[in-house]
C-alpha cells in the first residue's frame, strides 16, 4: 500500500504542476517536496508517471514553474553533495531528484530558447550541512569503485552502491546528450559544454571518476567461474553498470586529437598511474589521463579487460545459451578506437605481442555477422577504421602470419593457415555478400590488405583465389568504367600482389600458382580498350551487374548502427543517421619504409581532379580539363568515360613486376607439366616453392603504408555513430532521449 499511495501522490503533485497556471513560488517547499520527499519511485514509475506531452505542455504554458522544478532538484543535488547524504531519506531525495531531471532534461534540450537555462548560477551552493568541509576535504582516490590502473585495492561489491551510481551516471548521460538536439556542426572547435565541464579542473574528482570507469569496464567478466547458465540463475546487476560506464567514458574522451593542443592541468595527477615526463596534454582531463597512462601492466589490464569482453559473444559451449553474452561490444570498439588515437604508447603495447589477435578475430566475427544487415552499417565502419589504424604498423602485419587454431562459428569457406588468411576471407566476403552501402568501404579494406601486405609469408591457397577473384571481378570493363574510382580497387590488389612477390616470394607457392592459373586477367588488363566504341559496348553490361559490385562512387550518409524502429522523438530535433565517411585519400598519409624499418612521411603528391581538383604532376591542362569533365559528370549521376580518361591510368597501372613473373614461370611450369605429365597441382606447387626469381624481377619498389590520420571528418563520424549507439540503447527504456 505504501508504494502505492506514493506514486498516487506523486502523480498528483505532476497533475498539479501541470495545471497551474500561475507561477509556484520557490519558497513554497511543501509543493515542491511532494516531488522528491515524500515518495520512493522508481525511474520507471518516474517515466510512466510523467509522460511526455504534460512536460511539453508545462514547457509551453508554465516555463517558469519548470524552470523552478529544475532549480529545485538541483538544489537538492548540491545540498546532498555537501552534506554526505547520511541518512536514508537524503539518500532517496538525491535519487528521486536524479530520476526526475532524467525524465524532464531531453524535453528542455529540444527547445533551442532553453539552451542556456543550465549554466547559470547553481542554487543552494554553499548552503550544505555540518559536515561540508569534511566532505570537501576527502580525498576521493580512496573511493574508487574498481581495482586496474592506478588502484589496487579491490572494494566489496555492494549491490545498493552499484544501483546508485546507475543512476546517476543515466543523469550524466542525459546531461550530456544535448549534443543530440543540436544541428550539426563540422567544426571541429565546437565542444559539448557539460563534457568540457565535467572534464575540466572545475571537477576535482575528475581522475578518481575516470579511474572507476575505466576500471569498472576492463575488470568485469561477464563469464566469472563458468558455471552453465548462471546468468539465468543470478541477476547480474554489474552488467548494466559496466554499460553505462562505458558509454559515459566514450561520451567524456570525445575529443578531436587532430587540433588537440590545449595546456594540461596542474597538480591534479600527481601520484598516480598516469604521471609521466610528456609534454602538456588537452584541457580535457579525461583524455588527459588516458594520453599519460604508461605501466605495462596497466596496459595489460585494459586489453585483456576489452579483449576478454569483445570475444564473450563468440564463446561456444557444449550446453545451448548456457553462456552470458553482453551486448555492448560496439561501445568497447569505440574505448579501444580511443585508446589507440590518443595513447600511441598503448598502440604500440598492443602491437608487441599476439595479443592484438584477441581484438582482431573479435572484430572480423561482427564484420562478417553484421554484412548484410543495412541497420549494422556503423558497426561495419567502426570495425574497419580500427583495422586500418592498426594495418598503419609493421607489427600488426607481423602478428597476422600466427597460425589461426581456435575456430569460431563464422560462414566462411574453410581453410587452413593464419589470421592474415582470416582477414582476407572475411573482407572477400564482405565485398563480394554484402549489401551496396559497403561499398565506400572497399577503399578501406583494401588499403588494410596493402598495409599487410609484404609482411604476409604464406597464404593459403583458399585465400589466393579469394584475392584473384576480387581482380577477376574489378577488372571487369563494365565494372572499371562504371565510375569514375572504380580503378583504384585494381591498382590496390596489383599493389598486394607486386608486395608480395617482391617481399615474400619464397613462401608464397599459393599465390604464384594462383596468379599463373588467372593470368588471363593481367593481360585483360594490360589490353584493356580505350576506344569509344567498345567502351560503350562495356557499359551496357551495367544493368546485369552483381549487386555487391555495382559500384556507383556515391558516399551518403548512412543509418546508425542498428536502426531499428525507436520511441518516436519531435520531428527535426534528432539527427538519426551517420554522416558521410571522408575517403581513403583523406583518412590516410603515405609513408615509405626506409631500409632500417623506420616509416619516413611522403610529401602529398598533387592528385587528379577527380579527387582534389588539380592537376596532377605531369598532366597536361587538356587532360586536367577532361577529368573535370568527367568528375563533374560522375557526381550529377551521369558518367561518361572517354578513351582519354582510359588511358590517363592504364598507362599507370603497376604490371611490370606481375608481367615479369608470368614471363619466367609460365614456361617452366608448362615444360615441367609436359615433361613429367604432371596433373596434380600438389607437384607444381612443389616446384614453385624451390624456385627463385633472384635477379630475374625489375628493382625492388619501396615499401609504402597508408597510415590512418586523425580529421575532423571521422571525428564527427565518431560522434553520431557513437550517440546513435546510446540513442538507440536506452530509447525503447527512457533516459537519454525524449519521447
Amino acid at each position: 500500500m505504501g508504494s502505492t499511495d506514493s506514486k498516487l501522490n506523486f502523480r498528483k503533485a505532476v497533475i498539479q504542476l501541470t495545471t497551474k497556471t500561475q507561477p509556484v513560488e520557490a519558497t513554497d517547499d511543501a509543493f515542491w517536496d511532494q516531488f522528491w520527499a515524500d515518495t520512493a519511485t522508481s525511474v520507471q514509475d518516474v517515466f510512466a508517471l510523467v509522460p511526455a506531452a504534460e512536460i511539453r505542455a508545462v514547457r509551453e504554458e508554465s516555463p517558469s514553474n519548470l524552470a523552478t522544478l529544475c532549480y529545485k532538484a538541483v538544489e537538492k543535488l548540491v545540498q546532498g553533495a555537501e552534506s554526505g547524504c547520511h541518512s536514508e531519506k537524503e539518500k532517496q531525495i538525491v535519487l528521486n531528484c536524479s530520476r526526475l531531471l532524467t525524465r524532464v532534461l531531453p524535453y528542455i534540450f529540444e527547445d533551442p530558447d532553453w539552451r542556456g537555462f543550465f549554466w547559470s548560477t547553481v542554487p543552494g551552493a554553499g548552503r550544505g550541512g555540518d559536515s561540508a568541509e569534511d566532505v570537501h576535504s576527502l580525498d576521493s582516490c580512496e573511493y574508487i569503485w574498481e581495482a586496474g590502473v592506478g588502484f589496487a585495492h579491490s572494494p566489496q561489491p555492494n549491490y545498493i552502491h552499484d544501483m546508485n551510481r546507475m543512476e546517476l551516471l543515466k543523469l550524466l548521460l542525459t546531461c550530456f546528450s544535448e549534443a543530440m538536439y543540436l544541428p550539426p556542426a563540422p567544426e571541429s572547435g565546437s565542444t559539448n559544454p557539460w563534457v568540457q565541464f565535467f572534464c575540466s579542473t572545475e571537477n576535482r574528482h575528475a581522475l578518481p571518476l575516470f579511474t572507476s570507469l575505466l576500471n569498472t569496464v576492463c575488470a568485469y567478466d561477464p563469464v566469472g567461474y563458468g558455471i552453465p547458465y548462471n546468468h539465468l540463475l543470478f541477476s547480474d546487476y554489474r552488467e548494466p553498470l559496466v554499460e553505462e560506464a562505458a558509454q559515459v567514458l566514450i561520451v567524456t574522451l570525445d575529443h578531436d586529437s587532430a587540433s588537440s593542443a590545449s595546456p594540461t592541468v596542474d597538480g591534479t595527477t600527481t601520484g598516480t598511474a598516469m604521471d609521466d615526463a610528456d609534454p602538456p596534454g588537452p584541457e580535457n582531463l579525461f583524455v588527459n589521463y588516458l594520453s599519460r597512462i604508461h605501466r605495462e601492466e596497466d596496459f595489460q589490464f585494459i586489453l585483456k579487460g576489452i579483449a576478454r569482453l569483445l570475444s564473450n559473444p563468440l564463446l561456444q559451449t557444449y550446453l545451448p545459451n548456457s553462456t552470458k553474452k553482453i551486448q555492448f561490444h560496439q561501445e568497447l570498439l569505440v574505448l579501444f578506437w580511443k585508446l589507440c588515437d590518443f595513447n600511441k604508447k598503448f598502440l604500440f603495447f598492443v602491437l608487441k605481442s599476439s595479443d592484438v589477435l584477441d581484438i582482431l578475430v573479435p572484430i572480423l566475427f561482427f564484420l562478417n555477422d553484421a554484412r548484410a544487415d543495412q541497420s549494422r552499417v556503423g558497426l561495419m565502419h567502426i570495425g574497419v577504421f580500427i583495422l586500418l589504424l592498426l594495418s598503419g604498423e609493421r607489427n600488426f602485419g607481423v602478428r597476422l602470419n600466427k597460425p589461426y587454431s581456435v575456430r569460431v562459428p563464422m560462414d566462411i569457406p574453410v581453410f587452413t593457415g593464419t589470421h592474415a588468411d582470416l582477414l582476407i576471407v572475411v573482407f572477400h566476403k564482405i565485398i563480394t555478400s554484402g549489401h551496396q552501402r559497403l561499398q565506400p568501404l572497399f577503399d578501406c579494406l583494401l588499403t588494410i590488405v596493402v598495409n599487410v601486405s609484404p609482411y604476409l609469408k604464406s597464404l593459403s591457397m583458399v585465400t589466393a583465389n579469394k584475392l584473384l577473384h576480387l581482380l577477376e571481378a574489378f577488372s571487369t570493363t563494365w565494372f572499371l568504367f562504371s565510375a569514375a574510382q572504380n580503378h583504384h580497387l585494381v591498382f590496390f590488389l596489383l599493389e598486394v600482389f607486386n608486395n608480395i612477390i617482391q617481399y615474400q616470394f619464397d613462401g608464397n607457392s599459393n599465390l604464384v600458382y594462383a596468379i599463373i592459373r588467372k593470368r588471363s586477367v593481367f593481360h585483360q588488363l594490360a589490353n584493356l580498350p580505350t576506344d569509344l566504341p567498345t567502351i560503350h559496348k562495356a557499359l551496357q553490361r551495367r544493368r546485369r551487374t552483381p549487386e555487391p559490385l555495382s559500384r556507383t562512387g556515391s558516399q551518403e550518409g548512412t543509418s546508425m548502427e542498428g536502426s531499428r524502429p525507436a520511441a518516436p522523438a519531435e520531428p527535426g530535433t534528432l539527427k538519426t543517421s551517420l554522416v558521410a565517411t571522408p575517403g581513403i585519400d583523406k583518412l590516410t598519409e603515405k609513408s615509405q619504409v626506409s631500409e632500417d624499418g623506420t616509416l619516413r612521411s611522403l610529401e602529398p603528391e598533387p592528385q587528379q581532379s577527380s579527387e582534389d581538383g588539380s592537376p596532377a604532376k605531369g598532366e597536361s591542362s587538356q587532360a586536367w580539363r577532361e577529368q573535370r569533365r568527367l568528375s563533374s559528370s560522375s557526381a550529377s549521376g551521369q558518367w561518361s568515360p572517354t578513351p582519354e580518361w582510359v588511358l590517363s591510368w592504364k598507362s599507370k597501372l603497376p604490371l611490370q613486376t606481375i608481367m615479369r613473373l608470368l614471363q619466367v614461370l609460365v614456361p617452366q611450369v608448362e615444360k615441367i607439366c609436359i615433361d613429367k605429365g604432371l596433373t596434380d597441382e600438389s607437384e607444381i606447387l612443389r616446384f614453385l616453392q624451390h624456385g627463385t626469381l633472384v635477379g630475374l624481377l625489375p628493382v625492388p619498389h619501396p615499401i609504402l603504408i597508408r597510415k590512418y590520420q586523425a580529421n575532423s571528418g571521422t571525428a564527427m563520424w565518431f560522434r553520431t555513430y557513437m550517440w546513435g549507439v546510446i540513442y538507440l540503447r536506452w530509447a525503447p527504456g527512457g533516459g537519454v532521449v525524449s519521447t
